[in-house]
């Protein structure tokens, strides 16, 4: 019944209506704003294994610290409280399973009065950061960190940093602003054929376009004490940071050097927090005029890290020029929770055999390890769907509404089109939209998912485009929820 009214834009509508109706009134009204800001190191001291390949990668350096960055807010009237979020960035690929839940098991005994159900965690996407999914991959039993260890690790610390925001929050003032770089390109081309590869070759006779649009946005938000310090700030851009993944080292990619250009500028206390936006079909490789960008870089004399950091930052200071020329005190803070139910992607017959076929040869190599695990869980899916037992990916949706802007979270990689969708049917002045809250499967658009190819095939989708077009309203609903009321 689900899947029958998912297909009919009538079914859509009422499975929106039923989801937005369980949502409490909303009381709107401006407040006194408090705020607190932490951050810790989430690099282990010992070797690790890293995220992000299919070939396991056991990292014995540091070349830069993978950290979490926690922003606590709340608004009060008086001695009343009225709404609260404590939002912390993490250096990781995702937010895996359980990763969530131990945190916020900590929290709640740090703070035994928080809401915990409003802590919002998300990653930056960086492929060489930790590994927190035990079996994932072929480990030693000895002289690495277990994946199961390493939540424990991160769960103490990010815990510890939520509840020092938490502890610290004290009056301040928040303001936002809008920037641009050129960070990210779409990464799938499209051959004359119709099909699609990520990282295709377009110095190809038969290429004929890069697949989808291409989000340049800098959302920011900047949050200064009572002493008009500037003390934490949001960077908002839909690029994931995998510029060094291929690397054998734990490193936070670009999001380190961003951290310390806008620390040399505007104080080494200052606390950032990267949010990823909508781009699981964007990256920083470059795609096209590959020849005159390198040459520009190193007359610049930077490497890339840094060039890619010295956009962010330039589009950052855009949005800060306007965003300190406009400070609020007194401001909404509405945070709604909900879970709303995601339809799974639906295996094909002629999918599973191609599958049983590449797990039986994965299967004969242990490099291959990694490889026929993500190939087997999509034969796993495939037997709950034959015997009736398939049921809906469960999300946890965190809208946001803060003075005039509005912040959206996903558990994916979502293409790029569905957070433009977000972000222009939005009634905010400003949308910020995060994902990676979660494991972090690819979304496809639907022209992806017919291109094919990595991000867009069946392994790669736990969630098909019909379930982004759901998110996609779903959050756009909830959205236009926090800008309904009287008393605005």
């Amino acid at each position: 019944m689900y899947c029958n009214l998912l297909s009919t834009p009538r079914g859509l509508a009422m499975i929106c209506a039923v989801v937005l109706g369980m949502l409490p009134s909303i009381s709107l009204s401006a407040a006194e704003l408090h705020v607190g800001v932490a951050t810790t190191s989430i690099t282990p001291d010992e070797p690790v294994a890293l995220s992000g390949h299919m070939r396991t990668r056991i990292a014995t350096k540091v070349s830069s610290p993978c950290t979490a960055s926690a922003l606590a807010l709340e608004t009060r009237d008086g001695d009343q409280v009225l709404d609260q979020a404590i939002m912390v960035s993490c250096d990781l690929i995702a937010i895996r399973e359980t990763v969530l839940d131990e945190v916020r098991e900590r929290v709640q005994k740090l703070l035994p009065d928080f809401d915990v159900n409003k802590i919002v965690l998300n990653a930056t996407h960086t492929h060489t950061a930790p590994v927190m999914r035990q079996h994932t991959y072929a480990l030693p039993a000895e002289g690495v960190m277990q994946p199961t260890d390493y939540v424990e690790f991160l769960a103490d610390r990010v815990a510890e940093i939520a509840a020092k925001a938490w502890e610290s929050r004290d009056i301040g003032s928040v303001g936002w602003g809008l920037g641009h770089a050129v960070v990210a390109q779409n990464r799938r081309v499209v051959y004359k054929n119709g099909a699609a590869k990520m990282y295709g070759n377009a110095n190809h006779p038969d290429f004929r376009a890069i697949e989808g649009y291409e989000d340049q946005d800098v959302n920011v938000l900047c949050f200064w004490d009572k002493n008009d310090k500037l003390i934490g700030t949001t960077v908002n851009i839909a690029c994931p940071s995998q510029e060094v993944e291929g690397r054998p080292s734990v490193d936070a990619d670009f999001w380190h050097q961003v951290r310390l250009s806008l620390r040399a500028k505007h104080g080494e206390d200052l606390v950032v927090l990267g949010w990823t936006g909508a781009a699981g079909d964007q990256a920083p490789r470059l795609m096209y005029n590959k020849a005159a960008e390198e040459r520009m870089r190193k007359l610049r004399g930077l490497d890339r890290l840094e060039e890619i950091a010295r956009r962010i930052v330039n589009g950052w200071e855009e949005a800060y020029a306007g965003a300190s020329q406009e400070r609020h005190t007194d401001v909404p803070l509405v945070h709604q929770v909900q879970t709303v139910s995601l339809p799974e992607r639906m295996v094909t017959e002629q999918e599973a055999e191609r599958l049983k076929a590449a797990v039986a040869v994965s299967a004969k190599d242990p490099k291959l390890f990694r490889k026929m695990t993500w190939q087997q869980t999509v034969l796993d899916r495939y037997e709950r769907q034959q015997s009736g037992k398939l049921t809906p990916y469960q999300m946890e949706l965190h809208t946001i509404r803060l003075g005039d802007i509005a912040i959206a979270t996903n558990d994916f990689e979502l293409f790029t089109d569905f957070g433009i969708q977000m972000k222009a049917r939005s009634p905010a002045l400003q949308t910020f939209v995060i994902q990676l809250t979660g494991p972090g499967f690819y979304i496809p658009s639907e022209r992806a998912q017919r291109g094919g190819g990595y991000s867009a095939i069946i392994e790669s989708n736990l969630v098909g485009y019909k379930g982004g077009q759901v998110l996609t309203d779903l959050t756009v609903d909830a959205l236009k929820e926090l800008w309904t009321s009287d008393s605005k």
